[in-house]
């Protein structure tokens, strides 16, 4: 198959590189390395995705295996699990192996079991072990974000013995390890936390101990990424230890790995809100059928949904005989149900995520919302009423606007027009404020029953609405309009 490449105009470097890059390749790969040394691994990971497939191994192989990992870190996703798959084994465990470990993990994730088996059988004890640690963690937990490059130190070390361990870890290239240093206690436990600024400032002589803020936030490795995304932004962090039960420091999460987990995050929740499962993979990547199947899904429970609402019709059908002026409001009713209990489940479903509120809320947020349900449905009941009132008045007096005459008969059938408006006015207070509770509401059983808030959509709640809101306007009429 033919891995899937980015548009040109999203990587107009690469595009203006790859023809000399590749030139340089077939006559003098050796000076490669030398040539692109100023070229950030980003814009190499660009110029990789212009070449053609088979020439991307080559041109990898071509570069130091430190250069060519942050090179792969950068490579489209699916690209890249194609040429790890297409190189040898030993390649590909040589440069993935140069990768963070959390990076490498990732890579992992993306192929399939037996070519991930066979690279992780091909790497270097160390790296081995690691990578098999990280890969038994959810990709979306603590433990699964986490890097295991960091520096820890017993907190009864000097500053300068600790400067000097710091400099062998720097000139070693752990480049996840030097956002902060991190004190133990006697027994390996987390006690402390400093930066490198405050370790430089330290004064001669000084015990780690004596610098070190012992007020430090960590997560579990089974923490989600929304309960790690919030510790990091509630105390302005660069990096967040991960902690065992026994409060071991076993890996950092840096504010980086976080961003990209919340974007894939709010990604997912942003397609759900649409009525649809989220889709996994980039829109331009994943297959047409792999598409169908995870919008046809709601789609097909939506449409199922709102078969209820003919029936609902059907059941009030004499009375829409009786006064088809009912009929003409059925789109405003069904509507701003639908609306309020859109804005009511977008609210909520924002606020579980960031915290604001818990399951144990669930009444206070119901009290709220009833009330709340209630005002705006008697502001649109005013909006209505007049409407009505001035559309009828306008029928009256035979006025026209913009050579069109205005309003409508609502008084046919010997009905009392100002009875319609009424009947309106008294139903849109009753859908809204139903709306608006109904759709604060679900994502909460959502939540209870275990489903991500985010499933009660949109248009999951405004179909539940739709035919709630029917069955409120008719009785209205009924009892109001029609008796």
């Amino acid at each position: 198959m033919t891995p899937l490449k980015k548009n040109p105009e999203e990587r107009p470097v690469g595009s203006l590189l790859a023809p000399d890059i590749l030139t340089l390749l077939d006559e003098s790969p050796a000076r490669l390395a030398a040539e692109t040394e100023e070229l950030h691994p980003a814009d190499l990971a660009d110029v990789a995705e212009a070449m053609p497939f088979d020439r991307i191994p080559v041109f990898l192989a071509a570069l130091p295996r430190d250069r060519a990992a942050a090179v792969l870190e950068y490579l489209d996703e699916e690209l890249r699990a194609e040429v790890l798959e297409a190189m040898p084994s030993e390649q590909a465990a040589a440069l993935v192996s140069a990768m963070t470990p959390d990076e490498r993990a990732d890579v992992l994730e993306e192929l399939d079991e037996e070519t991930a088996g066979d690279i992780v059988d091909e790497m270097p004890e160390q790296a081995r072990r690691e990578t098999q640690a990280l890969r038994l963690y959810d990709p979306d937990s603590a433990g699964g974000l986490m890097t295991t490059e960091f520096v820890s130190e017993s907190s009864q070390t000097s500053v300068e013995e600790a400067l000097r361990k710091v400099r062998v870890i720097a000139r070693s290239g752990k480049r996840e390890a030097m956002h902060a240093i991190y004190t133990t206690d006697e027994q390996g436990r987390l006690e402390g936390v400093l930066s490198l600024r405050e370790l430089l400032a330290a004064q001669e002589g000084a015990l780690l101990a004596d610098v070190a803020w012992t007020e430090v936030q960590s997560v579990s490795p089974r923490a989600d990424r929304e309960e790690v995304a919030r510790v990091i932004a509630n105390y302005d962090l660069v990096v967040v230890p991960v902690v065992s039960e026994s409060h071991h420091i076993i890996g950092v999460i840096t504010v980086d790995d976080v961003i990209d987990a919340m974007q894939e995050e709010q990604t997912e929740d942003v397609q759900k809100f649409g009525g649809m499962e989220a889709l996994d993979e980039p829109y331009n990547q994943i297959g047409f059928w792999a598409m169908i199947k995870k919008r046809a899904v709601w789609l097909s429970a939506l449409f199922i949904g709102e078969m209820c609402t003919p029936t609902a019709l059907g059941v009030y059908q004499k009375e829409i005989d009786k006064a088809t002026v009912l009929a003409i409001f059925l789109p405003l009713i069904v509507s701003s149900g639908g609306n309020s209990g859109s804005q009511g489940t977008s609210l909520i479903i924002r606020a579980l995520a960031l915290r604001e509120i818990s399951l144990r809320d669930w009444w206070r947020v119901a009290m709220r919302e009833v009330s709340t349900g209630l005002t705006l449905g008697l502001l649109l009941a005013v909006i209505g009423f007049l409407r009505i009132e001035l559309w009828q008045w306008m029928h009256l007096h035979n006025v026209t606007a913009f050579g069109i005459q205005l309003g409508h008969d609502y008084g046919e059938h010997g009905i009392n027009p100002h009875l319609v408006a009424l009947t309106v006015a008294l139903s849109l207070i009753g859908v809204v404020a139903f709306g608006t509770l109904a759709g604060a509401m679900l994502p909460f059983g959502m939540r209870k029953l275990g489903f991500d808030p985010a499933s009660a959509s949109a248009p999951f709640v405004a179909t539940f609405v739709d035919v709630t809101g029917l069955i409120i306007y008719f009785n209205v009429a009924l009892h109001l309009l029609l008796r």
